[in-house]
């Protein structure tokens, strides 16, 4: 079996064993105070309020998470969606999570190629690894807004095969030597390149976050892994053994993220909510310890329900939680 990338092993350290980590904003923005401050601050519904991200961020790579993942929403559509996402600029908020962390895993949850040019992409996720010391991973999405598509001239019903043939690019610029890519016509004697190439020399992981428009044999064949949509522990087990079938057992990792309502009380029992769970953190400890058992290898919690300070939940998943499931660093 072929070594796993360094931040690929940082998130799946071995068979059986799950990490934690955190989908930003690292804001609580749906309960009902936090709604009125966002109306009297002008703030529209949806929009993370960013204050003390950069410190949340920090805080959270000291207490011994494993990642920070950022979303990839290109327009702000209050009136389809209703979130902001991470608001910033994916890449370059990269770049500066790069900067004030040491050990977390960088990610992407996930960049809708079809929507980007592929050899950019490819140039800025190098970037954040070569700046961050290794420590990048790209999920990757066909995109499910049409809307947006026309407003960046790309064509919706084509982003499937657009999809396959960024996932090439993204390859190709990554490897030693000079950029080949017979698709378009290119051959290596043009001299051209992509730099800065990644720290690695099997270059980025990518994770392929739910179908992309590909059926799942292809993304066991040409993702690194999975990052797939949060499922009850029934569903979850049927899709996490398709997975180990078509990858050959857990030669590639299966991560999935949570909303995550943590509750004041330790012992209070887990209730499902839209893409999660309510819960304390005993019944959380155990409901990891479930999905770790079914073959899952990491989880990012989105705290975005939570009603309680962030920073308060940090530091009892901090004490609570995360010595159950501890991250590796490497060098």
């Amino acid at each position: 079996m072929a070594i796993p990338h360094p931040a690929l092993a940082r998130l799946a350290p071995a068979a059986g064993r799950l990490t934690l980590g955190l989908e930003l904003p690292l804001d609580n923005g749906w309960d009902p105070a936090r709604q009125r401050a966002d109306r009297e601050a002008g703030r529209p519904f949806g929009v993370p309020d960013l204050t003390g991200q950069t410190r949340l961020a920090r805080l959270a790579d000291r207490l011994g998470f494993a990642a920070l993942w950022l979303r990839d929403v290109p327009l702000y559509d209050p009136v389809g969606f209703g979130d902001a996402g991470s608001v910033h600029e994916t890449f370059t908020h990269l770049g500066h999570l790069a900067a004030v962390t040491d050990h977390v895993v960088l990610g992407t949850g996930a960049v809708v190629l079809p929507l980007r040019e592929p050899l950019l992409v490819a140039k800025a996720a190098a970037t954040v690894d070569v700046l961050s010391g290794g420590r990048m991973l790209l999920g990757l999405a066909s995109g499910d807004r049409p809307v947006e598509y026309p407003l960046f001239g790309r064509d919706f019903q084509r982003r499937g095969a657009a999809f396959r043939e960024g996932v090439e690019t993204l390859r190709a610029a990554w490897r030693a030597g000079p950029l080949e890519l017979p698709r378009a016509g290119l051959d290596a004697d043009r001299q051209l390149d992509v730099l800065p190439k990644p720290v690695h020399p099997a270059g980025i992981p990518i994770a392929v976050a739910g179908g992309a428009q590909q059926t799942p044999e292809w993304i066991a064949e040409h993702a690194d892994a999975s990052l797939n949509y949060p499922r009850d522990l029934g569903a979850l087990r049927l899709r996490t053994r398709e997975w180990q079938r078509l990858v050959t057992g857990g030669a590639k990792p299966y991560l999935t993220p949570m909303v995550l309502h943590l509750r004041e009380d330790p012992g209070a029992p887990p209730r499902p909510i839209r893409l999660g769970l309510s819960t304390g953190s005993r019944a959380l400890v155990d409901h990891l310890g479930r999905m770790a058992g079914l073959g899952v290898s990491h989880v990012s919690f989105n705290l975005r329900p939570s009603e309680r300070p962030v920073e308060e939940v940090l530091r009892e998943l901090a004490e609570d939680v995360l010595p159950h499931f501890p991250r590796q660093d490497l060098p």
